[in-house]
């Protein structure tokens, strides 16, 4: 089975006819955007970086290799595990968008979440 996962930038307008559902995976709502301009159908916090998580790597404390190490060490927590699982059948019955405010979603945790989700 093969399920489409992309990483998009949240601030880029949607696009409806690939997007699938559109899953917000930052813990806090994007800086300036509106909610009835952003088109996010899911936000489950559960699969976001903790807010500890995130000030430890923006405080530049460590490398993005740890980074994606404490990131999935919290995605073992029982109610994350139980968000991916819904997270995946979502996935399996089209493609899913996730979305993220950082510059560079192809380097970010959105882009370690939808490796974890893919495969």
């Amino acid at each position: 089975m093969v399920r489409v996962v992309r990483v998009r930038r949240v601030y880029d307008p949607p696009e409806p006819e690939e997007d699938g559902v559109r899953v917000l995976v930052d813990r806090l709502w994007p800086r300036g955007l509106a909610k009835a301009v952003a088109g996010v159908d899911e936000w489950p916090k559960a699969v976001t970086p903790s807010g500890e998580l995130r000030k430890w790597f923006h405080g530049d404390r460590g490398t993005a290799e740890e980074f994606r190490a404490r990131y999935e060490a919290e995605l073992a927590a029982p109610e994350a595990v139980a968000e991916l699982g819904r997270l995946r059948a979502l996935a399996a019955d089209g493609p899913i968008t996730l979305l993220t405010a950082v510059k560079d979603p192809a380097s970010s945790h959105a882009a370690i979440l939808s490796e974890l989700l893919s495969g």
